[in-house]
């Protein structure tokens, strides 16, 4: 097998493109939920930034990109609001599926907002078209994304990552 090289801190490019993914999911579902009833967007806006806060707050702080570029370039925001944790923490810490279920409500939640749409209004090439783009960005393309450009040259993975682990990842790299 042969071992991937870790960065000590992620290329420009790997940030932008792994931003840009979960930008577009997180777009595409504000703009179908607005769509089903515009006041749903603002909840689903604050849910997501209380799950970005949420993760600097409780992970982020211990990995070892606490101030340097991460994958998704979170080390360094995590940095510049929250103080440094313990990385032994980050190792320690237990992922699953229930733990994760919040992530995916961020796509699962408007697709059905999407289904909904659809039942309601009929036919709307727009909706089908961001539906299918939405889950070729969340179910096609993050795993992609996950795992040839974030996980496979992560240090973290290396001195212990449960998402890493859940996943079905292992720490040989």
């Amino acid at each position: 097998m042969i071992h991937s090289p870790t960065y000590e801190s992620y290329p420009a490019w790997v940030v932008v493109v792994s931003n840009l993914v979960s930008w577009a999911i997180i777009a595409i579902g504000g703009y179908i939920l607005a769509t089903l009833w515009v006041w749903l967007l603002a909840p689903y806006l604050v849910y997501c930034l209380w799950l970005e806060v949420r993760l600097l707050k409780t992970a982020c702080v211990d990995c070892t990109y606490y101030g340097k570029a991460c994958a998704f370039g979170k080390g360094k925001l995590c940095a510049l609001v929250f103080a440094k944790g313990d990385p032994q923490r980050f190792a320690s810490r237990e992922a699953s599926w229930v733990a994760v279920l919040p992530d995916f409500l961020v796509s699962i939640v408007p697709l059905i907002g999407g289904i909904v749409l659809l039942v309601m209004n009929g036919w709307d090439w727009l909706i089908v078209v961001l539906l299918v783009l939405l889950i070729a960005l969340a179910f096609g393309v993050t795993p992609v994304v996950m795992g040839s450009l974030a996980c496979r040259h992560c240090k973290q993975k290396e001195l212990g990552c449960p998402a890493y682990e859940l996943f079905g990842g292992t720490s040989d790299g």
